[in-house]
């Protein structure tokens, strides 16, 4: 990839990735404007009580509930060089990461480089340039704007996957998604069925548990949890089919259900990209992307936020340090054959383990060496490797228990090192 002098960067989206991105460029001294279209910086940290569509007809892109903790302790939810307040607690509400993300913005003085109300509809590659196509949502007035870069910063956690299960349409219950679930009141003693044990799964269902009359729980996951779930708890199998009043599930079970939360996570949507963007997207994954980030048929495009399992406020960071220097010309990207050859090593590995394309987009146990991998190629500052303990310390108190996973508090020691401990007695683990 030429590098590009003068460049002028388009962001799509106001959320974390956005805005680190947004940061980062500037400290370059680098041109950038940030499409928005909602009037809210956050993303999906804005908690909304209406479901569906805003007051100008866009879908409601956040996915926040009115009771969320984080599921991640503190300092893997801090942003490089803006500190937390040191009052907050391990495991934080809503409302203060929120907040913390509104403190972010001012700090470094965003919002002026951010186009509020500005919905974004097309962008094309045309003559070593990107064309973006965006609209006023208030107004109707359309735009079109010339860029270098495009950083794609819209996440994943908007466009929610629905299962597609026999007899659906004959359920004379409700059934939502957990996209559009707010809180648990609306389930007082109801019989609720949870399917999925992603995160939110697990989080709904405890919340939903302390209310409802039955909490049954449809989900194949194989995670160790040992947790002891209160008697209205019950685990069941992947389910089979509905019928008007309940649910038949593959052993053969059959439960009367009221209402019905889909907890089975959300797809990659990016229909604004034209076909010269040369990137393919579907539900599952986007390809082909080198560090599951840049385009490789168009290295000046980056997709910011699309992978999973990992400390994301973290990742969004590492992610947004290494697409402000590429921008900035700090580093060359190998060829595109090398890049290539790299990506289809990995879409063979998982295909040759008979996983999903999804795949592609994890972390999980590879995301210290995705870290290492980032610094290795650009040169930005190197993830301390604590990040890695904390992550792993968190998913052993997970698996003890739902209910006091957030009772313990982290401690950074060094770069290497980390206490855990419970806030009522000290515990080194």
């Amino acid at each position: 990839m030429t590098q590009v002098p003068n460049p002028r960067v388009c962001i799509i989206g106001a959320g974390v990735a956005g805005l680190t991105s947004a940061r980062y460029l500037q400290e370059e001294g680098i041109s950038f404007t940030v499409l928005e279209a909602t009037r809210y910086v956050g993303g999906t940290w804005r908690y909304d009580p209406r479901v569906g569509t805003d007051e100008n007809g866009l879908p409601l892109h956040t996915s926040m509930y009115k009771h969320l903790r984080t599921n991640l302790p503190k300092p893997t939810m801090e942003l490089n060089g803006f500190p937390l307040p040191k009052e907050a607690p391990s495991f934080m509400k809503w409302e203060t990461v929120y907040k913390y993300i509104q403190d972010y913005v001012k700090h470094f003085d965003l919002e002026k480089n951010i186009k509020f109300l500005h919905n974004v509809i097309l962008i094309s590659r045309e003559e070593n340039l990107w064309k973006v196509k965006h609209q006023n949502v208030v107004t109707g007035e359309q735009f079109e704007d010339e860029y270098d870069f495009i950083f794609v910063g819209t996440g994943h956690f908007n466009k929610p996957n629905y299962p597609d299960i026999p007899g659906e349409e004959m359920f004379t219950g409700t059934i939502i998604h957990s996209h559009d679930f707010k809180e648990s009141h609306t389930y007082k003693d109801r019989r609720v069925l949870i399917v999925g044990a992603g995160p939110s799964g697990l989080d709904i269902a405890i919340d939903v548990a302390n209310v409802s009359k039955a909490l049954i729980h449809s989900h194949h996951s194989k995670a160790p949890f040992k947790t002891v779930f209160p008697e209205n708890y019950k685990k069941k199998p992947d389910i089979k089919e509905f019928n008007a009043t309940g649910v038949v599930f593959e052993d053969g079970s059959y439960e009367d259900i009221d209402d019905v939360i889909y907890c089975t996570g959300y797809q990659y949507y990016y229909p604004f990209l034209d076909k010269s963007c040369e990137v393919e997207w579907r539900q599952e994954c986007v390809m082909p992307l080198h560090h599951r980030m840049v385009n490789i048929n168009q290295p000046t495009m980056l997709f910011l936020g699309a992978i999973v399992k990992a400390c994301i406020f973290v990742a969004l960071d590492a992610q947004a340090r290494y697409a402000a220097a590429l921008a900035a010309g700090r580093f060359t990207l190998p060829t595109k054959e090398k890049m290539l050859e790299e990506w289809n090593k990995q879409v063979e590995e998982i295909r040759s383990k008979e996983r999903p394309l999804a795949d592609l987009h994890v972390l999980g146990d590879k995301e210290d060496d995705y870290y290492a991998s980032l610094t290795a190629e650009s040169g930005i500052a190197r993830v301390p490797r604590h990040m890695i303990k904390i992550h792993k310390m968190l998913l052993r108190t997970m698996f003890q228990d739902l209910y006091t996973f957030r009772d313990y508090v982290y401690t950074i020691v060094d770069d290497e090192n980390v206490t855990c401990t419970l806030e009522t007695e000290n515990t080194y683990l």
